[in-house]
């Protein structure tokens, strides 16, 4: 009977000992500020990140990231999770722990905790399983992502989200009628795979007069070699119907680019581009 005591007693403390390592909360002073807007301010802390790796590259990084919301923000985000027992003006900010691959540029939320003023929790969650969710320019996390992977690289993520070049021309083009079709890839989100060049291309189509008939935001996978590509996800604007998902509807096949086509300008400047920053659309590969 004492053995089993004793080895209940074992199992509860290395419990404890797990879930007090797991939610380990970074010190007020361990925060680093990232960026604030009229909504929200965000922070990591440095001290926190942690990383896994294969031989010299970092393939998991784990961190503890941090919001401050304003009340539209707090309201906002509330919104955006549906819940609706917390008033705007209780929540003051929140505490996640993510992890990152920076292979293919995912985060995911591994729990995430929020607070009033006074340090009480107001909602928490453990994300089981997680949902990596790929950054791009549209993500609210974007900023989040690029610094703790430069906190492990130093790479110069949070320098190119920041440059006058991040967006590089594919095309521009004025039709006879005066329309305009014109488009840029995202260079934060470019990186080879084998023969492959991936990254998030912003499309936009004008009328005659200038006003904007539709946006294609897509995440574009190009092979340099045989001169072809397809779509892996796929997000439509347009005035009537607004922002629509259709990566539902993308067959997710390589299509031959026609010569003289729009996709055919597109790939000579990325063949330029990759011959031009070999290091940058190179990084994090594991050999």
């Amino acid at each position: 009977m004492k053995s089993k005591i004793l080895i209940l007693l074992s199992i509860l403390m290395l419990s404890v000992f797990a879930m007090c390592t797991v939610y380990a909360m970074p010190n007020e002073s361990d925060w680093y500020w990232i960026s604030s807007d009229s909504k929200y301010s965000k922070f990591y802390a440095p001290d926190k990140v942690t990383a896994d790796k294969f031989g010299d590259t970092a393939y998991k990084i784990v961190a503890w990231t941090r919001t401050d919301y304003a009340p539209e923000g707090a309201q906002e985000t509330l919104t955006n999770y549906g819940i609706t027992d917390i008033s705007p003006l209780q929540l003051r900010y929140s505490l996640a722990q993510v992890e990152i691959n920076p292979q293919n540029r995912m985060l995911s939320y591994i729990n995430e905790t929020f607070y009033d003023a006074e340090d009480k929790v107001l909602w928490h969650k453990d994300y089981n399983p997680v949902k990596p969710k790929e950054m791009n320019s549209q993500e609210f996390d974007e900023d989040f992502y690029a610094i703790i992977v430069d906190k492990v690289f130093g790479a110069g993520e949070v320098e190119r989200r920041k440059a006058a070049d991040r967006w590089l021309t594919l095309w521009n083009n004025t039709l006879e009628d005066g329309s305009n079709s014109s488009a840029m890839a995202d260079t934060t989100t470019i990186r080879m795979k084998g023969d492959d060049v991936i990254f998030w291309k912003w499309q936009v189509q004008k009328n005659a007069d200038g006003n904007v008939k539709e946006i294609r935001f897509q995440k574009c996978t190009v092979n340099i070699k045989q001169g072809a590509g397809k779509i892996n996800r796929y997000q439509h604007w347009d005035p009537v119907r607004q922002w629509q998902d259709y990566s539902k509807n993308v067959d997710g096949m390589y299509h031959g680019f026609s010569e003289g086509s729009e996709d055919a300008q597109a790939l000579e400047t990325l063949k330029t581009y990759i011959q031009n920053h070999p290091d940058w659309v190179y990084r994090y590969k594991l050999n």
